[in-house]
């Protein structure tokens, strides 16, 4: 948890809140974001899981244990938009995954 306060500083910098606005969307008190933010205290399980929502991130983002911000807000979509979206990101891993290794078998010719 060492990047954690610094991650919750500067992801509720970059949303414009004030400590005091983030402590009321999460339900603790302005004192509890600071301590937070200058590590000198870690958040529940709960807690984690509300800042995460509140910033679109990953609670393994906060934590420092991934270093990719990138996420996507599914919270308003149905089962089957979700199962529609899961589909298509499987195609494009497929057809990416392909695509490199013809770009090293090509490079593999080229050297020969």
């Amino acid at each position: 948890m060492q990047d954690f306060g610094k991650r919750i500083k500067e992801l509720r910098q970059k949303a414009g809140l004030t400590q005091q606005q983030l402590a009321e969307r999460i339900w603790v008190s302005k004192a509890a974001i600071s301590n937070y933010e200058l590590y000198e205290r870690n958040p529940s399980p709960e807690i984690l899981i509300k800042l995460a929502r509140v910033f679109h991130v990953s609670t393994d983002y906060l934590l420092g244990i991934e270093e990719k911000t990138q996420t996507l807000d599914l919270s308003d979509l149905t089962d089957e938009d979700i199962q529609v979206l899961e589909n298509t990101a499987a195609l494009l891993r497929k057809k990416n995954l392909e695509h490199s290794h013809s770009k090293k078998k090509k490079r593999e010719r080229e050297m020969e």
